[in-house]
């Protein structure tokens, strides 16, 4: 149908503070089928582009309510993870992340519905500014 539309990527960028204070951005998958997004959490990464008081590891969650759904400290923790994510930034327009940064993402299929990507300092106590990232991908 030529009338579909499809968002490709939202983000936000913000403060993560010590203790409770993570960033969190929600989404919603429509639908009847699961759809397959990158999911980013940025810190060190956004020094590249000249901000100071990055957050210098994050962690990301991502929750369908209140389950946890995935998971990740360390976007390349594995060669394969490294690669996959390499594949699905490009595939997506998204700016690529600093090798061997401690910024988190991750690729998930996800069922139709409501979800929230937090943002932490994977100390529990660290702060600095970051970016949470969903980008739908195609294949």
């Amino acid at each position: 149908n030529s009338d579909l539309q499809r968002l490709m990527n939202i983000s936000t960028r913000g403060e993560v503070v010590a203790g409770d204070g993570i960033l969190i951005g929600g989404f919603v998958v429509t639908g009847n089928a699961p759809t397959r997004v990158l999911i980013r959490g940025v810190g060190p990464s956004l020094s590249s582009f000249g901000l100071s008081g990055v957050l210098a590891d994050p962690r990301l969650r991502v929750y369908r309510g209140s389950e946890l759904v995935a998971e990740n400290d360390d976007w390349a923790s594995t060669a394969v993870e490294a690669a996959a994510g390499v594949q699905a930034a490009s595939e997506v327009g998204a700016f690529r992340l600093m090798n061997g940064s401690k910024d988190a993402a991750m690729i998930l299929t996800l069922a139709p519905g409501v979800y929230t990507a937090q943002i932490a300092a994977a100390d529990g106590m660290s702060g600095g500014t970051a970016l949470v990232e969903v980008y739908q991908l195609t294949r």
